[in-house]
């Protein structure tokens, strides 16, 4: 398999274009559940292009985006270029780089499935203060709700690399029990995406699993995708659908 760190470094322009958001939910569960505070650091572990830290730093927190990819985090620092609190590293999960005891809350977004989750572990505990929380975030799309979803997801097994070899939801909860060494708290959020073609293509393009415009196969998959869409679109958009799924809980 290709390297994990360098997987995302010829998709980041569609993946900060077209990757989706968090909904509004995921920061009041933080305030609510974990305690946040404004004044909480935060470390944002395989931040990617910086999605997900920029929840934090518009609550005010101090964040350190830890991203192994050098391109992500170059696309994190144009994104987040308005956001002086945030500090961007180069580290991984299991050598974050960052100080003993100097971490309130670890998130992780889209990424806990590409760790190596024993030394993870240990690095987290590391870092975290004493009582401090970990929370493993996926915007983790829906696959049959719509006629569309499960027409995308025949086609993503179609024409995929290895889509069903590394998807995130082959994460289990025995997985997540062994990772947390205890009973963890979980929440779901409902969550949508509403784009024309080229924001459906751009989606399916940040993904690592689809073949690369190299690729023998990308044209035809371009032309399935094409016809996907006409079938589905309502007035030139279509809506892709997400559970936002979050497991949290203190290390």
């Amino acid at each position: 398999m290709q390297n994990t760190v360098e997987r995302f470094s010829n998709r980041v322009e569609n993946y900060v274009k077209y990757r989706p958001i968090y909904p509004p939910e995921v920061l009041q569960l933080f305030r609510d559940k974990m305690d946040l505070q404004t004044d909480s650091t935060v470390a944002d572990i395989g931040a990617g292009t910086g999605i997900s830290a920029r929840i934090f730093l518009e609550n005010g927190n101090r964040v350190f985006g830890v991203e192994p990819n050098a391109a992500m985090r170059e696309a994190a620092k144009v994104f987040l270029k308005d956001y002086p609190d945030l500090t961007l590293v180069n580290g991984t999960s299991e050598n974050t780089t960052l100080e003993a005891n100097s971490i309130d809350f670890i998130v992780a977004a889209q990424a806990f499935h590409w760790f190596k989750q024993k030394e993870t572990r240990k690095e987290f505990k590391r870092i975290l203060k004493n009582g401090g929380s970990v929370a493993l975030l996926w915007n983790e799309r829906q696959l049959d709700s719509t006629a569309f979803l499960k027409d995308y997801e025949k086609h993503l097994i179609e024409f995929g690399t290895d889509y069903e070899t590394i998807r995130h939801d082959t994460i289990t909860k025995e997985t997540l029990r062994d990772f947390f060494q205890t009973a963890f708290a979980e929440a779901v959020f409902q969550n949508k995406q509403t784009v024309d073609f080229d924001g459906l293509k751009g989606r399916m393009l940040s993904a690592s699993y689809v073949p690369s415009p190299e690729n023998p196969r990308f044209p035809a998959m371009l032309k399935n995708l094409e016809t996907l869409f006409a079938e589905h679109a309502e007035n030139g958009r279509i809506d892709i659908l997400y559970d936002t799924k979050i497991f949290y809980e203190q290390l």
